[in-house]
């Protein structure tokens, strides 16, 4: 993380005019005052790399004289201390020299190379020596047996004796459910940011009620089909044998027409916008409802990873509901989504394991074991924070962009550990809303920073 730290301040603008305010190497001639921030930074940024340095050449050094490190570990870790001093030796070239691309780049790159090493022998280090590989095939998961149905009484039957206004609440709810509002406030910020880094402070009230709306009513969309796909496999699993269509609350037919209507309504909306704003919103539909429900969910283990593109979705509708098309802020936006997926998701097969399998999805730690799948999240946790490091390269992204990612980054890794240590359904929770915390406080940062550039 201490690298990481160097990585994203070297991404941010701020540190940019930081290297500008200081031309010497390896101190700053001047002394750094509260009214030369860009200086301090500058300062802050060299002592920092003086630390993690000297955390970098211990921690290597402590592997290579330890018994019981694995080799691929001692020599991952080898490599990447040997890229530490070509990250220096750019970084004094580029403060000397002042030069322009592609050094600057290269100093970036490096960086994120020695981030990766280091996560990748550090995922090979937790890595059990002999994983359990789960003999658990696709087939083996397919159920003939009749599924068993949480309720067949029908909301008629539920519902009788009480009054009318009871009975409108309960309906309501039912259908309210069905549209998987715990879904809508983390998707409805990922488009809000996307909105943000395309229009910055120049953003308008209808542009964002626009795309919201069309954004909540296209979830709901995708939601109810959900529901509807996937009810005689809801039956099966303990987690979702409570819903709606699974205990026949809402019949089929009225569950498809309600989905229909919001789906319609949500292009209609999104058309108030742009053309590109609405279709890409009928792609998210479509994608949720029936590539990743009835083509990836079911049958290929890599659902979740391939299945994060429908979150990754909103961040582009929300840019192309601003300019009209994709900008480069908004596809790298999507890609921190896209790779954040797999390492929130997968902490959530962990804990409903037996679930998955009794509702025969071939999930990650169902077929391929949980000491695989805890090796994935980490791997694809490092993938999300190189991400975000892309991200604030790309855009004037500041300092409450880099605090979040590190901040809230280094919580997640932390949970993610713990998580290798204990092995329980509880340190997968755990890691799972240390996600969520980690994607919610970046893209609010992406909001604030964005508006008030």
């Amino acid at each position: 993380m201490g690298v990481y730290l160097l990585v994203v301040l070297g991404a941010t603008a701020a540190l940019a005019d930081a290297a500008n305010a200081c031309s010497s190497w390896p101190l700053c001639h001047q002394t750094p005052t509260l009214s030369t921030p860009t200086l301090l930074v500058a300062w802050v940024h060299r002592m920092v790399t003086v630390v993690v340095g000297l955390l970098a050449v211990g921690t290597v050094v402590a592997a290579l004289r330890r018994d019981g490190i694995a080799t691929r570990v001692k020599a991952t870790l080898a490599a990447t201390l040997a890229l530490y001093p070509v990250q220096i030796a750019i970084g004094a070239y580029v403060a000397l020299t002042g030069a322009s691309a592609p050094l600057p780049m290269a100093h970036l790159v490096t960086g994120m190379g020695i981030f990766a090493g280091l996560t990748l022998a550090l995922a090979w280090h937790l890595e059990p020596e002999r994983a359990p590989r789960s003999a658990t095939t696709t087939a083996e998961l397919t159920h003939d047996d009749e599924p068993v149905a949480a309720d067949e009484s029908g909301a008629s039957e539920q519902l009788a004796g009480v009054g009318p206004l009871t009975r409108a609440k309960y309906i309501a709810n039912a259908y309210f459910r069905l549209m998987k509002p715990r879904l809508m406030w983390l998707l409805c910020l990922v488009a809000s940011a996307g909105m943000a880094l395309a229009a910055g402070p120049a953003l308008t009230v209808r542009t964002v009620v626009l795309t919201l709306g069309g954004g909540v009513l296209a979830i709901g969309a995708s939601g109810t089909f959900n529901h509807v796909l996937e009810r005689e496999k809801d039956k099966r699993m303990d987690r979702t044998s409570d819903r709606p269509i699974a205990t026949h609350q809402i019949p089929v037919r009225n569950a498809v027409t309600f989905g229909l209507a919001l789906a319609v309504a949500s292009v209609g909306v999104f058309l108030q916008i742009n053309p590109l704003a609405a279709a890409l919103g009928l792609a998210a539909i479509l994608f949720y409802s029936v590539i990743y429900t009835l083509v990836l969910k079911p049958n290929t283990v890599q659902n979740t990873v391939i299945g994060g593109a429908a979150g990754a979705l909103p961040a582009l509708i929300g840019s192309a509901a601003v300019t009209g098309r994709i900008g480069l802020p908004g596809l790298a936006l999507a890609g921190l989504i896209f790779v954040w997926t797999p390492a929130h998701f997968y902490n959530l097969a962990l804990a409903y394991k037996d679930d998955y399998e009794k509702g025969g999805f071939p999930m990650m730690p169902v077929v391929r074991g949980e000491a695989t799948t805890r090796k994935h999240i980490l791997l694809w946790l490092s993938a999300t924070l190189l991400s975000a490091t892309v991200l604030a390269s790309l855009t004037d992204l500041g300092w409450l962009f880099a605090t979040a990612t590190t901040t809230l980054g280094a919580v997640f890794l932390w949970t993610v550990i713990k998580l290798h240590w204990e092995q329980t359904e509880s340190a997968a929770f755990r890691a799972f809303h240390a996600s969520n915390a980690y994607l919610g406080a970046v893209l609010l940062a992406v909001v604030v920073d964005a508006l008030a550039i």
